[in-house]
């Protein structure tokens, strides 16, 4: 597996090795001792899924707070999606920047994003599926978002992102300086 850091400090994209033949591919998607030793030692608890039908489908961004907060590890299944982590760690010098990675099941990119980001995305292809595991278990009471069109993030979503498709709960989440300072740097 390669690994490959990205803009903001601790994000990474994981791409498996594919040996392919006449009869498709075999990869290794997730290995643990690999894992920790690009990661370091997060333990994966839960993993999830979601299937979007619609080509432009906006889910996110979200995020758990302290004592809940997750790092998450995303895969996209089928279709393709535009993957999105923005950085919420007060004292980071990147503080409020964004990363993105097309994500596909032909590319088998694995996008990292630690705890102390947001994360979203928006579906390239009708029909994607999306699976992530997550560092721990789902909470209601830590569960929070950002606007994904937030001014001061400014993530240039595709063309074909449609607002159209976001939940009732995206459609009101709050904007990044409204909130409060979840996740601190010591500096």
């Amino acid at each position: 597996m390669k690994v490959k850091s990205l803009a903001l400090d601790g994000v990474k994209v994981l791409s498996p090795l594919f040996r392919r033949d006449e009869r498709g591919y075999f990869a290794e998607i997730f290995r643990q001792e690999q894992f920790f030793s690009e990661i370091g030692p997060v333990n994966l608890v839960q993993e999830n899924e979601s299937l979007s039908m619609n080509v432009g489908t906006i889910r996110g961004l979200h995020f758990q707070s302290p004592p809940h907060a997750q790092g998450k590890l995303v895969r996209c299944n089928a279709g393709a999606i535009f993957d999105v982590a923005v950085d919420i760690r007060h004292g980071s010098s990147t503080f409020g920047q964004w990363v993105s990675e097309v994500l596909t099941p032909e590319n088998g990119f694995q996008m990292w994003i630690p705890s102390g980001f947001a994360h979203g995305f928006c579906t390239l292809e009708p029909g994607s599926v999306v699976s992530y595991k997550v560092s721990d278990y789902y909470c209601a009471e830590s569960d929070r978002g950002i606007a994904w069109d937030d001014p001061d993030i400014n993530v240039a979503w595709p063309d074909l992102a449609d607002p159209s498709t976001l939940s009732s709960k995206d459609k009101t989440q709050p904007l990044l300086c409204t909130l409060p300072h979840f996740f601190e740097l010591d500096l």
